[in-house]
């Protein structure tokens, strides 16, 4: 009995049915694409165990290449040697502002109108990414960006923007958690891609599953995504 049992285990974590996937997130789960994964594939495979870590890359693809993790939901980096990575949806980007701001009554927010704000970011992530957002884009512009970086909490972060201390940029899955005191505005012509990214040598087979049903759910929100702005293309016509 006991040899039995014991080859129904191996079955059944071969097959994906079982098992732990340990998963890396850059932003909030509280909403968006990683959020209905998660919750479609908890749903379809109970006996598979999920752990998280929160952190950034500096944090996540090391810890992906020593195998503490099996995948890293993060912006989309430049190629990673011996990692495989697959995109899989976008986000706005979206100015956070305090409330009496005078550019709150916009309901887009472009470059020109925040180029000599000075900027809050936390350490925590994604810190160090809109950091370095800030300096690419401003810089561009010939600019020199005043940012200043806390060592606090995104929630600290965006208390510190109500009592205007600055400005600071979130993405679309961050801007879901409301904040009192503050007003989100979407920055113009800008969105961030956001991918999976694991080890090649990764033979984890719930994590093959995870990512068949990430693949699947990625194509069926770009579908949506079209079909919606064309159908809105349409009743501006």
């Amino acid at each position: 009995m006991q040899i039995d049992f014991a080859i129904r285990d191996v079955g059944a974590f071969g097959r994906g049915s079982r098992g732990i996937i340990r998963i890396g997130l850059f932003s909030s789960l509280a909403t968006g694409f990683v959020a209905n994964l998660i919750e479609r594939f908890i749903a379809d495979h109970r006996e598979v165990q999920l752990e998280f870590l929160e952190g950034d890359h500096l944090e996540l693809i090391p810890a992906i290449r020593r195998r503490h993790l099996d995948i890293a939901f993060l912006l989309e980096p430049s190629e990673v040697e011996n990692f495989s990575s697959l995109r899989l949806w976008t986000e706005q980007i979206y100015v956070v502002l305090p409330e009496a701001d005078k550019l709150a009554s916009k309901p887009e927010i472009s470059w020109d109108d925040i180029r000599r704000r000075r900027f809050i970011v936390t350490e925590a992530a994604p810190g160090r990414e809109i950091e370095a957002f800030l300096f690419r884009n401003l810089s561009a512009l010939g600019l020199r960006p005043d940012i200043q970086r806390d060592r606090v909490s995104r929630q600290t972060l965006m208390q510190l923007v109500a009592f205007g201390r600055g400005i600071t940029l979130a993405s679309e899955s961050i801007v879901e958690a409301q904040f009192a005191g503050v007003v989100y505005r979407r920055l113009a012509g800008f969105s961030l891609p956001f991918c999976g990214i694991w080890s090649d040598g990764n033979d984890n087979p719930a994590l093959r599953r995870f990512l068949s049903m990430a693949s699947i759910l990625s194509h069926a929100q770009a579908s949506a995504e079209v079909h919606a702005s064309d159908s809105a293309h349409q009743v501006s016509e």
